[in-house]
Order: structure tokens, then sequence, then C-alpha cells
């Protein structure tokens, strides 16, 4: 067996710190804690590597460390900067002797979620995500998830597994709700409880935290960046409407350094003038705001002016510290909070205006991060009044005091000697926590009920608390064709609710603007496009249309508050920058589809080799019949008139391109189900009623109008269970097969030689697989054409009770996660069939 530093040092390419040593010893150690409850570590020290010790920790310790590890934080450059690392682990695993060979997804919705970490239960995985990625599957919401894949979702990141938030004390609510999940599992006895640790320079917590040792305060390269030249320099500014001019004035003062300058400002309107300002002197100038569209917001990386701020990029001074660059401009980069979290920059000069003290430590760790320049200067704006009333006003009074307090000196380690409780007293005033309950659990688990229903409350407050009063109310907006495209007869049949399900929205369509500002540009939208309509997605789901006048209409403003606005690309309204402005009359570009979905209007009878390529592995979601007014964008040899959507199949939905037989189907699933049970961490006897409701499941698909459905014509002497890409028959299926395997199941001899309580398991996990059962069935869907309708509602009212006392018995993530395995095994054999059934009747 490889020591850990030389493994260590193949996946990263890295000497490990003195602490990530003695944290990969505690993990595998045989202590409670093993796993700490919070690791308090510098700016610099390297956080994203806590992965690779996990990797590591797994590989030799599996009993001790979750199989899976899901790593939060609430930027989504910094999840994918995290997923890019994490890939480069990967690559090394034969180098470093690992066998562990984890899948790796994004669950951020800009990269579409390869779904390698729920395909199979057995396999360690590493899932990085935002708060609302990670957050909403956790409370079987799951932002843009089908009802069916919500339970499996929240059983596999629920379950068995070690979630990692970094820069915890800048998300609050979320800690306060993942540290509330971690003790509801303990009370309700939960299969595989799931652990939390924090990552924070600044942890806003009591818990005992893991940190630095004198050995490493001792290491050479950590001394160097805890010492690092942080020369704070602090400008008194009487007159706030000239704060743009004074950061821009100071950061012109390093125009011929040669450097790269970061400047930081609160609000958005002054990021823009500054840069404003910074342009007309010719100056290399980038922004980054959280109110860009998500697509313009990841095309960032690509800039030429970003990326020198990127680890990789050629140092911009020489050898010697304060050499100039004369073969490059000073480059700058202008943000707002956007770019103070964990995004990999570092810059060598600094510019800001007063923020409480947890951002200012998070804006001073973007500036000689690694300690490489000896005379870095931030400079720091502030006022010279302050209202002792305002909350947020305290906090950066006392942020003031801090930092004057270091005389000069705002290097990590004076940063980390700075009294606790002064550093504390400093933070911005926490949101209103909302407390998640055990009812709450209850109710967000009942995942087969997807219309709003009272007492089910949306799950933003839990993520991120109640929006403090000094922070606008704010609303969403995206660009979609089909606002456009659809008049009210086609949507008519397809609602607008539908195709947002088929076609979820993802963060890269998205942008958010403080709802004041946002009528400002509504209002100049309206006035030159008073027809143009827009979908307004409110927070409960519903969507309602609205004109460009009524969203305008002040009287409107509360109902666009938290809410999405759905825009047609034709009225414009984004600017070159990705941000919201009503000036801009430039058609906006739909950036929905993506190499996992589609849609498009190409004549299906006669595709080109490229179109039959890029549509080679996705299932047709829907096909709308276009009306003339909806085809004048379209290609001019567009000639069925229809508009097609295209997905990769999600959990739940793939199927084989060829007929399988349901013997065959059957024996996949249970195999399947039996590979992954093997190394899972649960009892003998829950095992084998996994394995029987594999044998199972699909009993009910044996019914001559299940056939029908598929259109098998040799039924009954060939039962299918997939009809491949034969054309179904256009019966609605009203019926649910996995109904009338509830009813078949009660005759077969091995569900009756189960125990009363594995029997229920079986029966919830069969009723289940297709995410209905959870707790009940639609009224339509409960029936079977072997039993009378008093018996179908018979079975139909036992559903609900037996799924409460389920939970009750193995907790609501542990009974998701039972089902999420047969629902793993089950679709894999879909993706995968054994053999298929040909048209002579011969196997392949």
């Amino acid at each position: 067996m490889q020591p850990f530093a030389s493994q260590f040092h193949a996946l990263t390419g890295n000497h490990p710190f003195p602490w990530q040593q003695a944290l990969y010893e505690r993990l595998i150690s045989d202590r409670p804690d093993n796993i700490p409850e919070s690791c308090r570590l510098p700016t610099g020290m390297g956080k994203t590597s806590v992965i690779a010790i996990w990797m590591i920790a797994r590989e030799h310790a599996p009993q001790r460390v979750p199989r899976r590890l899901v790593y939060v934080v609430n930027r989504r450059t910094v999840v994918d900067q995290t997923t890019v690392e994490v890939e480069k682990y990967r690559s090394h695993l034969a180098k470093a002797g690992l066998t562990i060979n984890p899948a790796v997804s994004t669950l951020r919705g800009q990269f579409a979620d390869n779904r390698e970490w729920s395909r199979d239960p057995s396999r360690p995985a590493i899932i990085c995500g935002t708060v609302d990625m990670i957050g909403s599957r956790l409370l079987f919401g799951g932002y843009g998830l089908g009802f069916r894949a919500k339970p499996l979702h929240a059983g596999f990141l629920g379950q068995d597994c070690l979630l990692v938030h970094d820069e915890a004390h800048l998300e609050p609510a979320f800690q306060q709700l993942i540290v509330r999940i971690q003790q509801e599992q303990q009370q309700s006895g939960e299969l595989l409880p799931f652990r939390v640790m924090e990552l924070t320079a600044t942890s806003r917590g009591d818990a005992d935290a893991f940190t630095l040792s004198a050995a490493d305060d001792a290491h050479p390269d950590i001394a160097k960046r805890l010492d690092a030249v942080k020369q704070v320099r602090l400008h008194p500014l009487a007159d706030p409407k000239k704060l743009a001019e004074t950061l821009a004035e100071y950061a012109l003062a390093h125009r011929e350094s040669g450097r790269k300058v970061v400047v930081f400002a609160r609000s958005v309107a002054t990021v823009l003038d500054v840069a404003g300002i910074l342009s007309k002197q010719k100056l290399p100038v980038v922004t980054l705001t959280g109110t860009m569209r998500g697509f313009e917001r990841d095309q960032l990386v690509t800039h030429e002016v970003f990326r020198r701020f990127l680890p990789g990029a050629s140092t911009d001074s020489g050898v010697a510290s304060g050499d100039v660059s004369e073969s490059r401009p000073t480059a700058y980069l202008v943000c707002t909070s956007a770019g103070e979290v964990g995004v990999n920059l570092s810059a060598d000069h600094l510019v800001c205006d007063l923020t409480p003290f947890e951002s200012m430590a998070q804006r001073l760790g973007r500036v000689n991060r690694f300690g490489e320049h000896a005379d870095t200067i931030v400079d720091v704006v502030h006022p010279t009044e302050w209202d002792f009333d305002d909350a947020y006003d305290r906090a950066c009074e006392r942020t003031f005091r801090l930092l004057e307090s270091l005389n000069g000196n705002a290097s990590p380690r004076q940063l980390g000697q700075l009294d606790a409780t002064l550093r504390q007293a400093a933070f911005s005033p926490e949101p209103q926590l909302v407390p998640a309950t055990a009812s709450l659990f209850d109710v967000w688990a009942l995942t087969s009920i997807r219309q709003p229903i009272a007492g089910r409350p949306v799950l933003e407050p839990f993520l991120h608390g109640v929006r403090p009063e000094w922070e606008p109310p704010e609303t969403r907006f995206a660009w979609r064709t089909e606002v456009d495209r659809l008049d009210d007869a086609m949507l008519e049949a397809h609602p607008p609710e539908e195709l947002l399900e088929l076609f979820p929205l993802r963060p890269r369509e998205l942008l958010r603007e403080p709802t004041d500002r946002a009528m400002n540009h509504l209002k100049k939208l309206a006035k030159r496009h008073p027809l143009a309509r827009a979908w307004v997605l409110a927070e409960n789901g519903t969507i309602t249309l609205k004109s460009l006048p009524e969203l305008a209409d002040s009287a409107n403003k509360a109902s666009l508050e938290g809410s999405t606005v759905l825009m047609p690309p034709s009225v414009g309204g984004l600017n070159a920058q990705g941000m919201l402005d009503g000036s801009s009359d430039e058609p906006v570009m739909d950036v929905a589809d993506e190499p996992d979905r589609l849609r498009c209007d190409w004549d299906l009878a006669n595709l080109t080799p490229e179109q039959t390529a890029r549509i080679a592995n996705m299932r047709l979601l829907r096909s709308i019949p276009l009306t003339d007014s909806a085809t004048v964008d379209l290609d001019a040899d567009a000639v069925d008139r229809f508009w097609h959507w295209w997905a990769i199949p999600t959990e739940g939905s793939r199927t084989s391109h060829a007929p399988v037989t349901l013997a065959v189907h059957t024996a996949d699933v249970e195999r399947n189900a039996v590979q992954m049970l093997e190394s899972l961490s649960i009892s003998a006897e829950l095992k084998t009623a996994v394995q029987l409701a594999a044998r199972f499941h699909d009993l009910g698909k044996r019914r001559h109008v299940f056939q029908r459905v598929l259109g098998n014509p040799r039924y009954p002497a060939v039962c299918l269970a997939k009809s491949g890409e034969r054309v179904r028959s256009p019966l609605q299926e009203l019926y649910r097969h996995e109904f009338g395997s509830l009813v078949d199941l009660q005759q077969e001899a091995e569900f009756q030689r189960l125990s009363p309580e594995m029997q229920a398991l079986v029966q919830h996990l069969v009723a289940a697989h297709h995410g209905r059962g959870r707790p009940h069935w639609e009224a339509d869907e409960a029936f079977d054409p072997s039993i009378s309708t008093e018996q179908a509602a018979e079975l139909a009212r036992q559903t609900p009770v037996r799924f409460a006392r389920l939970q009750r018995q193995f907790g609501r993530w542990g009974l998701a996660y039972l089902e999420s395995i047969l629902r793993a095994a089950d679709w894999a054999a879909s993706d995968s069939p054994s053999e298929t059934f040909q048209e002579s009747g011969a196997a392949s």
C-alpha cells in the first residue's frame, strides 16, 4: 500500500501540507467524530484537496468513509472549477495506485448532469453543485427534475454521503438546514445517515474545528501564503455619489504597472460606472456580476482579460517583485460579490468599497493569494458617517475598526489573529433563518403529489433564509423561443407548465435583477412592443401569460418579486454583457438547447447525417404542430411543419432501441440489483426484499391492455417489457403496470413467505419504481382489469398508509434510497438489455 503522501502527490501534483495529512488520518480513524463538523482553513490553503483526501481515505477505509462526497459551494463558476480539478484527480487514479474510480457529476444546470452518480448506488461518486441544485434535491424538490427522479436524487444524496459545504459562513441558512437534516436522520434511525463538514476561513458557528497546526505554521509554503503582503490603505469618502469615480481613481493609479487589478463594489451600478470610466481610458477591462445571464458569465473564462486572473496564467511581473511588464497593459477585473467567493483567481492589487467582515475577508483572499509579490496594495474606500440604526451599516463600521487595527497589514495570518468575537460582530447580519421541521420533511417527501398543496412551502427560504431588508427583491429573466412561437391554441394543447417540465430552465439561461430596476427596463420594452407577451413563472410553479405593458404596470410589481419572466427573444432586452437592458432591441439568443437537448424543425423523414448524429441518443419528447404564424422563422426547407423537442433520456425514461421481452428485462433487473446490493451496507433481510421487488416489479406488464399500448402484435405468445423504437399504439396509457404488479404480487409464494414488514417494503418498492405511490395513486390510475373497482380502491387506500409506516421505519431518505436501488437496476436494464427480441422471434 502506497503511503498517503505519495498517493496525494500522484493525484494532485502537490506534496501534502501537514493539515492534509492530518485530515486523512482523522478520516480513516476509528473515532466517532472521524469526520470533523468544521474545517477552518485560511484562503489559499487548497481546500478543494479535501476531495482528493476523501478519495484516498475511501480507498483505504471504506467502512468509515461515506461512499459519496457532495461538494457544495454557492457560486456556479466555482462548481465548474472544482469539477475540472476533480476530473484531473480521476485521470491520475492509476498513477496513484487507487482502484476507487468514482463517478463524477456536476449538478448546477449549465453542465447537463451526466447522471454517472445516480446510475449505480454501489459506485463511489463525487457530486459538485450549488446550494440550490443540491439543497433542492435533498428536500425532494430538485429544481428542473420531474417527479419520478426526485426521490432517487434525495435518496442518493441523503444516504451514505459526506456533504462538504465550502464557504459555509456565506450561506448560514443552508448550513443550518443540512445540520438539521443530519440531526433528523440520526433521530429517525435512518439506514445510512449522511455526514456534514463545513469548510470556511471565517466560520459563524462554534463547532470544535479542525484547523492548521504548528506544523502547518512552520511549513515554508504555508508561511509564505499566511504572510502574503497586503498593504491596506483606508480612504474616507464623504460624498457617496463619488464612489465610482473614487474607486476608478485608485484603480488608475496602477495603470502603468502592467499588473492585474481587481475592483470590488457592492452595487452593480457602481461596477458598471467604474468599468465605464476604465474603458474610456482604453484599458483592458472585464466585469463580473451576479446579474449577468449565466451563458455570458460562463463565457468569461475564455475572455483574454479574465484569463489573466486565473491559475496558470503567465506572470505579469518580472522575476523581481515590482518589475513592470512592458508586453502587457494593466488588466482590470471589476466585480460585485460574484467574484468574491471561491473563484480561483488572484490579482496583484485590490481596490474596493467597504463591506462587512466576511465579505472583506473574501475580497482580500482574491489578491496576492500565494504570496508572490512584496508590494501588493489594497485600497479600501469607506464612508465618513454611519447609520447605527442600520444592521448592515453597523457591521461595516465594525469592519472598518478591525481594518484600522491591522495597521496596514492584512495578511491571512494577521486576519486570523483578530479577536474572534469582534470578527463575528462585524459579519453581515444573518438572514432570518427558517427552521425545517419534521412535518415539513414529511410533506416535502410526498413527491407523487405534483400540484401545489397547502403546507408545502417553496424551498428558497430554507436554502438561503428570508431576504434581508437591505437586499431588494429580485426577478429572474430568461428568453425562450416558445414564448414567441406558440399561440393560445397551441398552448391549450401544450401547456407552458408541461413544456417547462420537459425542458426545465437552466442557470445558463437565467439572469436576476432587482425588481425595481427590472420594472424600468420592462417599461422601455413595453413601449416598443405593446403586443408582446411573456410567461410569468411563480415560485409555486404556476405560469400566467401577461403582455409587456401588464408586466410594466407598477400595480403588478409585487407579483414579479421572486418570480421568473420568460421573455420572447424577438423583443430584445439583453445587452452584449448579458445584462437586462430595456434599451437593447437586438433579438436575444435562446440558449436553452444544449448537447443533451434540442428543439428543431427538421424534416424527420429526410435527416442529414449531421442531424441524425445530433439526435442519435435522444428521445423525442414532443412534436408541436406549427401554424403559419409560428413558422415564419423556420428554415425554408422545413416541410413537416412540426417543432420537435428532443432530449437525452433522464432517469426513468431510458429504453432500448429494440424490443425486449419481459422475461429478459426482469432477469436483467434482478441481476443488476443483486450486483449493486453486494457491496452496500444494508442487512441481508433488506437485500432480499429489494431483490424480490426487482423480480416482481413488472408483473403488471403481462396484461393485455399494457401489451396493446406497446403495440405488440405477438401477444400473448410474446410478452414484451419494452417496445424499442416501434411506433406505439395511439391509445393513452392510463393503465399503470406498477398497480397491476401490486395485484399479482400477492399470489407469489416467495412474497408470501416474507415477514409482514418486508412484505410491506416489497409492495412499496414495486409501487414506487416509476415515482408513484409516494404517497398515492391518481384516481384514474388506480385500476386493474383483473380486479373489481372496489378491490382496486382498497389497494389504492392502503398505499399512503403503508408509505407513512415505512418512512417511520426506514426514515424519509432511507426509504427513498431503497427505492432508488431498484430504480437504478431497472433503468440500467432498460438502457442496456442483455438481449433483444427480433421480428423473426430470435434473440440477439
